[in-house]
């Protein structure tokens, strides 16, 4: 992806003094095929290896600390920033995680996860789940780790990925004592929200979260 300009983001973000990064990692498709087969089943962690480098990176240059850095992303990237903070919780202290994937043990039978076994690998190959279980978020949330508050968003309605994944992992989260935030739109499917005041209403959700979460400084 290329850089671009979002009225949304400019009331949201922008305008208060924030900046935006947006993280180009292997396993996506910015870079054509290889770029995204260079992250994917036994090498999926990859993408998470070049995220984490990207945190670090604005953290070593200054442009912000981990106070101060918030993350979001959705889908697969749900799973990307439910995987990264629980690895690497200290870089974060804000974490918008939406209509994610999460329990990874079980996504394959859920809705259209089968779909994506060529990406992930089947969890009920023993190979493949001793790739995907270190760092499927779901298996490797502990109680004695801090994490950031997480903020969850699904909808009842999401027909790609089960909203089972968000529920699940907010309540594990809950069950070991750490502070999350959790939003489940009755509408929406997999976007989240049915029109553009749904959608208004969620992003006013999540950036009055981020600017909260962030002490409202500049990020």
């Amino acid at each position: 992806m290329q850089p671009w300009y979002s009225g949304g983001f400019g009331r949201a973000w922008y305008q208060r003094g924030g900046v935006l990064v947006l993280a180009n990692i292997r396993g996506g498709g910015e870079f054509g095929p290889a770029w995204h087969q260079a992250a994917i089943l036994e090498h999926k962690h990859k993408s998470y290896e070049d995220f984490i480098a990207v945190a670090e990176d604005l953290i070593a240059r200054g442009i912000s600390r981990p106070a101060q850095l918030g993350i979001m992303g959705g889908s697969n990237g749900g799973l990307l920033v439910g995987a990264v903070s629980m690895q690497r919780p200290e870089l974060f202290n804000a974490v918008v995680c939406q209509v994610p994937l999460l329990d990874m043990r079980r996504y394959h039978q859920l809705l259209a996860g089968a779909s994506w076994m060529a990406e992930y690998g089947n969890p009920d190959e023993a190979k493949d789940w001793a790739v995907i279980s270190r760092y499927s978020p779901y298996q490797n949330v502990r109680a004695e780790r801090q994490y950031p508050r997480i903020f969850f968003t699904t909808s009842t309605r999401d027909d790609r990925v089960h909203p089972g994944h968000a529920r699940k992992m907010a309540a594990r989260m809950l069950e070991q004592g750490h502070e999350i935030l959790y939003y489940e739109n009755i509408e929406g499917g997999h976007g989240g929200a049915a029109d553009n005041e749904q959608r208004a209403t969620l992003q006013a959700l999540e950036y009055s979260y981020l600017w909260q979460q962030l002490d409202g400084e500049r990020t």
